[in-house]
């Protein structure tokens, strides 16, 4: 199993000092500790992720303080951009960190976001493929047919050229089935999280993204899967679950306004048409699902056996969620303790894969 970092801040309003302070530290923390990737988002015109408007950007940063940890975009949304222009940033920092650039591509899902390209609202998901696709020929350096300023038809590729030679890229679902299968049939990774899909639920999409990858017949290759979730660990599970109660109850209130159609009991919840009663139960449920069986919360020991539960059902990354509303120090401090939990889980899974004596 790998350990990544995942960033998504629930507040980038808040205070006036180093907003980037985690980040970075988290970063440089994760170069020296044998984490795979930091993994920052596309967000835009909202405070809950409007810390990372340009993950290219924030990658480029990375680059510049770290010498191995991969360097991730979770996620680029393709069909606000140009597949040119996703190519080229991307590039620049595939060069900067040296060979360490890898995206996850996003179809997006808020209207407000396509101000940037409103004409691709409604087509998001097909566009998200074909510019998946495309960006990887610009990637192995082919061209792509465009029309320039004046109408006339171009063939145009990207500079500086990348080191890599293909693109390592993912395709970020929120739990649609499809996209999950796309993802497979695309050759792609996938990259997942927890909000509106239990593990069940995530076990049955799993096999049938593996399913759709083992149709395209490339020997040793059956996909890869990176699941994001909420992770703060300490000394003591009844001291760390006060710690994140408000912070991660602030965290999910705030995704509950963004992603509509969450789930409780079986049932579709419009967010939008609900009390601020209903709002602060379906908080606290979610709440006591995360804590208890939706991440890694709460001590080394107990966060065990979540591990091994991912790597039941086909994770092969564990993407931490770290930023979610907790005081920098603090984080920081549980960094140690996560790294704990990363060094147990490989020496387990070395353990089971030795041969017998």
């Amino acid at each position: 199993m790998d350990f990544s970092l995942f960033y998504f801040a629930n507040d980038s309003t808040e205070g006036s000092g180093d907003r980037y302070e985690l980040l970075m530290e988290g970063a440089r923390f994760a170069d020296r500790n044998g984490f795979s990737a930091v993994w920052t988002p596309e967000r835009h015109f909202h405070p809950f992720g409007g810390l990372y408007p340009n993950p290219s950007v924030t990658g480029a940063a990375i680059a510049a303080v770290t010498e191995r940890v991969g360097i991730r975009a979770g996620s680029v949304v393709a069909p606000l951009h140009h597949p040119l222009r996703i190519a080229e940033e991307w590039s620049v920092v595939d060069n900067l960190s040296h060979g360490r650039v890898g995206l996850s591509f996003a179809s997006g899902w808020h209207a407000t976001d396509f101000a940037l390209r409103p004409e691709n609202y409604e087509n998001r998901r097909e566009i998200l493929l074909e510019q998946v696709e495309q960006v990887r020929a610009l990637w192995r350096g082919e061209k792509i047919a465009v029309t320039d300023g004046v109408g006339a038809a171009q063939e145009l590729g990207i500079f500086p050229p990348p080191v890599q030679s293909e693109l390592p890229v993912w395709v970020t679902s929120a739990g649609g089935v499809e996209t999950f299968r796309n993802a497979g049939r695309s050759g792609a990774g996938l990259l997942t999280h927890l909000l509106g899909q239990d593990l069940d639920d995530l076990a049955g999409k799993i096999a049938e993204y593996r399913e759709a990858a083992a149709g395209l017949g490339r020997p040793g290759w059956n996909g890869h899967v990176a699941l994001m979730v909420h992770a703060f660990l300490g000394e003591d599970e009844d001291a760390v679950r006060e710690t994140v109660r408000a912070p991660l109850g602030d965290y999910l209130r705030s995704s509950l306004g963004l992603l509509l159609g969450s789930r409780l009991d079986g049932r579709r919840v419009d967010a939008s048409k609900l009390s601020p009663e209903d709002i602060d139960f379906i908080v606290a449920r979610s709440f006591d699902r995360y804590f208890d069986d939706g991440g890694l919360l709460g001590t080394v020991e107990k966060a065990e056996p979540m591990v091994e539960r991912f790597r039941a059902i086909g994770v092969d990354e564990v993407a931490c969620l770290i930023d979610f509303g907790l005081p920098t120090p603090a984080v920081l401090a549980s960094l140690e303790h996560l790294n704990r939990l990363r060094e147990r889980s490989a020496a387990g899974a070395a353990r089971v894969a030795a041969p017998a004596a």
